[in-house]
């Protein structure tokens, strides 16, 4: 099988890839973009036969810091009567790989655990009185299944040397193996003995700087790759079919940008031939069927990496957009975290006093077993009991996320709630059905006549939100005023039931009616402005867009007054359908 064709196709380049890592896994790892689904399934099955007779160990995304790199055994502490250490997943699983699923909730913490553990081969455990330095060298297999805006944290995917996308393979895509396990414990074997020169490393830093990969460890992947390709190949020089194989793999997925167009070769005069006696006479001549020069090699490494981007990639890439979604880990539409001693993912136990929280038993009882024998009166060295005292004390910790509420304040006034509505209605039921997946709510204000009104409660029912906005009124004068008061109550409501309120005011921004129910644009803009500043000294999340047809974007905008008022962002859309708003508010939404 050509080059082209060994990576044609995302099943093929997933199934090289993995092969690849199955060769060379410790300190490098595999980062799999999908559900769980066929395709996945059959990938990770046959990583598990390649890897064989290596171990395979599976840890869930929230794993605690005690399982991750060990603790005080309380269990053999207390039959013992001295310290005794468990082993923690990290040092249990060296020479071999931990497979983690949701790779995408993994926080920081434990992330920050497994990239030092790929980076050294080790495990500092410092913790229950213990001190020790344990082995685990390790790969990692990390499963991301999060949607578009969710993903593993990028210190542990910049560690993983490839990054596979499955999320469009279905099963009618795969593909019969074409390798055994004998083929990979052969190349396993031969792997010490394949060399490279520095032309490759060369050639692959050139295609790394092309491709804007500015991180050293994509060029030391793609060197890893390529010898474990001449391994399975079963020979001990890099070629270059396996530069062309391993640049496709790791430095393709990481490219930033597209490379430069290649110079007009016919504009360059031609550099004068060397003097024949600046050779050396000991040195025989360049021979005419010689392989190509490293200029050469470069542009054909640089066409097989474009060729081989897939096509959502490349095209991403040609328009100039960013491409590295895994920024962060928490790129929240869920809003913010906040720590509850009663509900949410379970934490690390931590000291307190039992006024202040529910005891943490395992934890407290490893906490005070490491001071047992010098607790003990001389007399009761033999006696099993362990004498607790306060500073002991550990108590249970928890994390949740607070939920968002997203109130969409709507100019229901005049011409505008023709043209505004039916885009707003569109938009809240595309945000309504990602509510499920997380603790959001949306709620509708609508300003028109001469007051707001709460049109839609904070929910997070796609049918009580249909019902509210199929009869939805609109005519009338405008009450920024007031619609920005309604806002604000709906909001501080939000904040005092634990939500992160966003407040998206949809409006021209020419308010003609005041507080009071009067008439008069000059004042009812001061009220206007007076209401905004409330909104921001209550520290609001605030997105103004602008329904303004034509010009009238400037400093001295309505809309973009109120937007300065309200501290808040200003984006000026007077033609948007219900997808462009809905891209607009989940992007505005608290972090």
């Amino acid at each position: 099988m050509s080059v082209s064709d060994a990576v044609s196709t995302p099943w093929r380049r997933a199934s090289l890839a993995a092969a690849v890592f199955a060769v060379d896994p410790l300190g490098s790892g595999l980062l799999v973009r999908a559900g769980a689904g066929p395709a996945r399934d059959e990938l990770m099955t046959r990583v598990a036969g390649a890897l064989a007779p290596m171990r395979l160990s599976r840890a869930p995304a929230d794993i605690a810091d005690d399982r991750l790199i060990g603790g005080l055994d309380v269990a053999a502490t207390l039959r013992a009567g001295k310290p005794i250490a468990e082993t923690g997943v990290l040092a249990a699983s060296h020479g071999g790989v931990i497979a983690m699923a949701m790779a995408e909730r993994i926080s920081v913490g434990v992330a920050a655990r497994l990239s030092q553990a790929l980076d050294s081969g080790e495990v500092a455990l410092q913790r229950d009185g213990l001190s020790a330095i344990l082995p685990a060298r390790v790969g990692v297999i990390a499963l991301d299944e999060g949607q578009e805006d969710e993903a593993t944290p990028a210190a542990l995917a910049e560690r993983l040397g490839f990054w596979i996308d499955l999320e469009h393979v279905g099963w009618r895509d795969i593909e019969p193996p074409a390798l055994t396990p004998e083929d990979f414990e052969a190349a396993r074997k031969l792997l010490p003995s394949v060399e490279s020169d520095d032309k490759v490393i060369e050639i692959l830093v050139a295609t790394a700087f092309q491709f804007g990969v500015d991180s050293p460890r994509g060029v030391l992947f793609a060197l890893r790759a390529a010898r474990a390709l001449a391994a399975l190949r079963g020979e001990t020089k890099v070629e270059r079919d396996d530069i062309e194989l391993a640049a496709t793999l790791v430095l393709g997925p990481r490219a930033t940008r597209m490379p430069a167009p290649p110079e007009d070769q016919e504009s360059e005069e031609p550099p004068p031939p060397p003097p024949e006696e600046e050779t050396p006479p000991d040195e025989p001549p360049e021979q005419k069927g010689e392989d190509n020069t490293p200029r050469e090699l470069e542009e054909q490494i640089l066409e097989a990496v474009r060729a081989a981007l897939p096509p959502g990639l490349l095209a991403a890439l040609a328009a100039g957009a960013p491409r590295n979604r895994r920024s962060s880990a928490k790129d929240g539409k869920s809003g913010e975290e906040i720590y509850s001693l009663q509900r949410g993912r379970p934490l690390d136990a931590r000291p307190g006093s039992l006024s202040k929280g529910r005891l943490a038993l395992v934890a407290t009882l490893r906490a005070a077993a490491p001071w047992r024998k010098l607790r003990l009166k001389p007399e009761e060295q033999n006696s099993r009991r362990v004498i607790v005292k306060p500073e002991d004390f550990r108590i249970r910790r928890h994390r949740q996320k607070k939920g968002a509420t997203t109130i969409f304040v709507v100019d229901a006034s005049g011409s505008l709630a023709m043209t505004r509505l039916a885009e707003v209605k569109g938009a809240i039921e595309m945000l309504l059905a990602d509510c499920y997946a997380r603790r959001d709510n949306i709620a509708l204000v609508a300003f028109r006549g001469r007051a707001g009104e709460i049109v839609l409660p904070p929910t997070r029912s796609t049918a009580r939100a249909k019902r509210a906005l199929t009869g939805l009124p609109g005519g009338g004068g405008t009450p920024v005023a007031a619609g920005l008061d309604v806002a604000a109550a709906v909001a501080d409501q939000a904040r005092r039931k634990g939500q992160t309120p966003l407040i998206v005011l949809m409006t021209d921004g020419r308010a003609n009616i005041c507080r009071d129910g009067g008439s008069g644009r000059p004042r009812a803009m001061e009220d206007a402005i007076d209401a905004a500043k409330r909104i921001a000294a209550a520290q609001f999340s605030v997105l103004c867009i602008d329904t303004t047809q034509g010009g009238g974007s400037g400093p001295d905008a309505p809309v973009r007054q109120l937007a300065g008022a309200m501290l808040g962002r200003y984006v000026k859309l007077p033609r948007a359908d219900a997808a462009v708003i809905n891209a607009v508010v989940r992007g505005a939404l608290p972090q």
